[in-house]
């Protein structure tokens, strides 16, 4: 199939748009919409609608004149591209109240991915469930990978702990790891990294605001 032969050369930030577009039209498609125009899909996404067509031509779909595009057809179009057919299984690394917020906010939202295990040096924690997810020690993180078939690791622990929390993952084979700490980590480019900053995206919309002042 030739999308499946492309995945590999899409840009980063396509794959970061489908998922937001999918977002949005699962919540057109709840509120019985069928069709959807490019335009509609921007303003929700505040982009412009010729990046939205560029996003969805690298894809292979295009929509009609008349009726835009099926937006049943183009959330299965992205679930193919994005999810994984087996499912990937997920952990989550530090259960404090970012760890725990994720828990509640993600468990159940994506049937291809599913957080299966959390992890934490806190003895009150370890040994709880929170949504379905058991909390284990961290010292049993090697093991639990393997046997959970876990690839993919969020790490929400504080910053001081983030390179050792990184490392201890590499060896126990994780595929990717999502880093929500303020902390940058290395690791080797086999596996995929993404940080997040909050204090980055903070400083950028307070960035937007001061230059709104000075218009």
């Amino acid at each position: 199939m030739k999308i499946e032969r492309d995945l590999k050369n899409l840009p980063h930030k396509t794959i970061e748009r489908l998922s937001q577009y999918r977002r949005a039209l699962l919540i057109c498609h709840e509120q019985g919409q069928t069709h959807i125009y490019s335009h509609e899909i921007a303003k929700i996404q505040h982009i412009t609608a010729v990046q939205v067509r560029r996003d969805l031509m690298l894809i292979g779909y295009s929509g009609t004149l008349r009726k835009g595009y099926n937006v049943k057809d183009l959330i299965d179009l992205i679930g193919e591209i994005i999810d994984s057919k087996r499912g990937i299984n997920v952990a989550i690394i530090g259960i404090g109240n970012l760890g725990r917020a994720l828990i509640n906010y993600f468990v159940g939202k994506r049937s291809h991915l599913e957080i299966v295990a959390s992890f934490d040096i806190n003895p009150d924690k370890i040994g709880n469930i929170m949504s379905g997810v058991p909390c284990y020690s961290i010292d049993e993180l090697a093991d639990k990978i393997h046997e959970l078939h876990i690839e993919v690791a969020i790490m929400t622990v504080p910053a001081d702990f983030a390179t050792q929390t990184a490392d201890a993952l590499v060896a126990a084979g994780i595929k990717g790891i999502l880093n929500y700490t303020p902390k940058p980590v290395n690791v080797p480019e086999t596996i995929y990294l993404e940080e997040y900053d909050m204090i980055t995206s903070l400083e950028k919309v307070a960035f937007y605001v001061k230059i709104q002042d000075l218009n």
